[in-house]
C-alpha cells in the first residue's frame, strides 16, 4: 500500500481493473458466502471510514452490511465508554428504597407525590420518578387491612360471656362479664349461681346505662339469653350479634380475657364462695383496666397510664401480691 503511493495512475487503474476481473471470476466459480476473519472485517470498515466511496468496489459482501458492522462497533464502543465513566442517574440507597415501600404498603392510599413530599420533610432528597420505580406493585385497587378495618368499628362493639368457677364445696359459680372492644376495657364483671336472662339484662343496663351503650353485642349462644335479654337490648338501642354454632373463635376477645382471668387469678386461688369470688374479679378488674398493659395497646393499659419518671419507684401488691402494680412516689 506505501508503494502504490509512488506509482502511476495508469498502472494503478490496469491492476484495479485487473483484480475486478480476477474477483468476478472468483464469485462466478465460488456462489458460497466467503469467510471473513475479523481483521478483513477491520479492515473494510477502516476503509468506509477514510473513503465511504469504496463501497462501489466491494463485491464480496454487500455495502449494508460493512454500515452494520460499522453500527454495530459504535455500539460497542459507548456501551464500553458508558460503562468505564458510570455515568446515569445515581442509585438511591437500600435503606431509602425499603422505606420508600415501607411507607407504600402501610398507605395503600398514597401516590408517589404525597410519599416524595413526606421523604422531603424527612429531609430526603429523591426524585418522584424514583420513589414511583420503587413503590409496591398491587394487582389490584389499594385496600384498607383488616386490623384498621376492625380498629375503626371497635369503638362501638362490646362483647359478653359467661364462665364457670368451681368453689371450695364443688359448687358452681358463674361469673359474668362485658368488654368493650376499642380499649379492650372491662364495662362490667358479676357474679350469680342461678344465671337468668333478666339478670344478665340487668347487668347489662348497670354496664352500659342509657346513654354509652355500644351500637353492637356479641354473644354466643347459650340458652340464657333469653326474650327477656333481647328485649331490653333493643330497648337500649343495641344491636344482638350472637355467634355461629359452635364458633366461639368468633367471640376471641372475651374467650381471651376469660383465659387471662383463669390463668393469672382463679387458678392460683381457692374460691371460698360467692361473696369472695365477687371481690377477687373486681380487684382483678381494677388491676386489668388501669395497670394492667396490653400488647394491642402498645403496651398501655385499657386507662390509659401516664408515664411517671421523677421519684422512687413502689410496689402495689394486687390480690395479695400475686401481681403488682409500679409507680413512682
Amino acid at each position: 500500500m506505501v508503494l502504490d503511493l509512488f506509482r502511476s495512475r495508469t498502472s494503478l487503474e490496469a491492476e484495479v481493473v485487473a483484480l475486478r476481473q480476477q474477483l468476478n471470476v472468483l464469485r462466478r466459480s465460488a456462489p458460497k458466502r466467503p469467510a471473513l476473519s475479523r481483521l478483513d472485517r477491520l479492515i473494510l470498515i477502516l476503509l468506509y471510514r477514510v473513503a465511504p466511496s469504496v463501497l462501489d468496489a466491494v463485491t464480496i459482501v454487500r455495502p449494508e452490511t460493512i454500515v452494520r458492522w460499522h453500527r454495530a462497533g459504535f455500539r460497542a464502543f459507548w456501551r464500553w465508554k458508558s460503562r468505564t465513566r458510570r455515568a446515569g442517574r445515581p442509585q438511591v440507597p437500600l435503606k431509602v428504597r425499603r422505606l420508600i415501600r415501607e411507607m407504600s404498603l402501610a398507605n395503600p392510599f398514597w401516590g408517589a407525590p404525597r410519599i416524595h413530599g413526606e421523604l422531603l420533610k424527612l429531609s430526603i432528597n429523591v426524585g418522584q420518578t424514583s420513589v414511583a420505580k420503587y413503590m409496591a406493585r398491587r394487582r389490584r385497587p389499594p385496600s384498607q387491612g383488616w386490623r384498621t378495618f376492625l380498629f375503626n368499628h371497635a369503638e362501638g362493639i362490646a362483647s359478653i360471656d359467661l364462665f364457670v368457677v368451681p368453689t371450695i364445696s364443688f359448687r358452681l359459680l358463674y361469673g359474668l362479664l362485658i368488654l368493650k372492644h376499642d380499649r379492650r376495657r372491662i364495662l362490667w364483671i358479676d357474679v350469680t349461681a342461678h344465671p337468668t336472662a333478666e339478670w344478665i339484662a340487668r347487668q347489662v343496663n348497670e354496664a352500659c346505662g342509657w346513654d354509652s351503650a355500644p351500637q353492637y353485642l356479641i354473644r354466643d349462644r347459650d340458652g340464657v339469653y333469653g326474650e327477656i335479654f333481647t328485649r331490653r337490648l333493643r330497648a337500649m338501642g343495641i344491636r344482638d350479634r350472637p355467634t355461629a354454632p359452635r364458633s366461639p373463635w368468633q367471640n376471641g376477645h372475651a374467650e381471651r380475657l376469660i383465659g387471662s382471668i383463669r390463668r393469672e387469678s382463679l387458678d392460683h386461688l381457692v374460691i371460698l364462695g360467692e361473696r369472695h369470688l365477687r371481690h377477687v374479679l373486681r380487684c382483678y378488674t381494677e388491676y386489668y383496666n388501669a395497670a394492667r398493659t396490653h400488647l394491642s395497646l402498645a403496651k398501655d393499659a385499657p386507662i390509659s397510664r401516664a408515664v411517671q419518671d421523677v421519684g422512687s419507684i413502689v410496689p402495689l401488691p394486687i390480690l395479695g401480691g400475686l401481681h403488682h402494680h409500679y409507680v413512682r412516689i
